[in-house]
């Protein structure tokens, strides 16, 4: 009989990276495909999901033959409910061995802890909070864009040009980052306007690192959109910590460099993670492929 496969999936909103491993959690291959968040779509979503399995069967020398004795657990950005894990297994484009699916937090906090208890912090273009205590996963924030995701990239990236058009309108201070911003975005407000438009949380995001280089500088807006979305970092350690969270994992390519920005404390309730989200992946796959 041939031994089934496992793949892992972590769709975030800037790009989804697959993992292939074998039943003893051999990593077999890897691959990249575009963004995987399902608010974009789920052909959107399934189209970045099968470009970074096809790069991954590449590497491992398989073609997508296999599939069909693969089970595939699939950590995405945009998942709130259970419906949503419905439309994502109901949409898959090919016949996987089983599916199952969470919220790319949930994944992570797989992965970080090795399927132990524990809780995790992801701050990167967007941000999310889980724990998982006795087995049971519980999300906080993550909650989309518009009306969430504080302490990310985006939320960054999104007050800096609130902060730029408000100094335009010389409702606020004008600084090296304020003109920087602004220049970025073409030079005036009809130009930021016409950006806004079909602007993603990604395009926001780029704006990060130029809101962190202006307040290493000492620019005054920059420090202060900083420490704000640090901030809303540790309100979400504290209430990680208020629900029992026995180890907490920084994740994600922001939440690292916003610690020079948070007190002190913080770094002694926070541990390095086990595995990353893929690992999370082929965890709630071997779950898939038991059930």
């Amino acid at each position: 009989m041939t031994s089934p496969l496992f793949l892992g999936i972590d769709g975030g909103g800037t790009r989804c990276r697959a993992r292939l491993a074998d039943a003893g959690g051999r990593t077999l291959g890897e691959g990249v495909g575009g963004a995987a968040n399902i608010r974009l779509g789920l052909d959107v979503a399934w189209n970045a999901i099968m470009q970074a399995v096809d790069a991954a069967l590449a590497q491992a020398g398989l073609g997508r033959e296999v599939l069909s004795r693969t089970a595939i657990g699939l950590g995405l950005a945009g998942i709130t409910n259970a419906a949503d894990q419905q439309r994502v297994a109901g949409s898959a484009p090919v016949a996987f061995a089983s599916i199952l699916s969470d919220t790319d937090a949930y994944t992570a906090c797989l992965g970080a802890h090795a399927g132990a208890d524990g809780a995790i912090l992801i701050s990167g273009t967007g941000s999310a909070a889980q724990i998982i205590i006795n087995g049971v996963g519980q999300g906080i924030g993550g909650w989309g864009f518009e009306v969430s995701d504080l302490g990310s990239g985006a939320s960054m990236g999104r007050e800096a040009v609130r902060a730029a058009l408000l100094a335009h309108d010389g409702m606020g201070p004008q600084t090296d980052l304020t003109r920087a911003v602004m220049a970025a975005l073409g030079g005036d407000p009809p130009a930021i306007v016409a950006w806004v438009g079909p602007a993603r949380p990604g395009d926001y995001g780029t704006l990060a690192p130029l809101v962190l280089e202006h307040a290493c500088k000492g620019d005054p807006v920059a420090g202060r959109l900083v420490r704000e979305q640090a901030d809303y970092l540790v309100m979400h350690i504290r209430r990680l910590l208020e629900l029992g969270a026995p180890a907490i994992c920084l994740m994600g390519g922001l939440g690292p460099v916003l610690l020079d920005w948070m007190p002190p404390w913080v770094r002694g309730v926070l541990t390095e993670p086990k595995g990353d989200a893929m690992a999370g992946g082929v965890l709630l796959a071997m779950r898939a492929g038991a059930a």
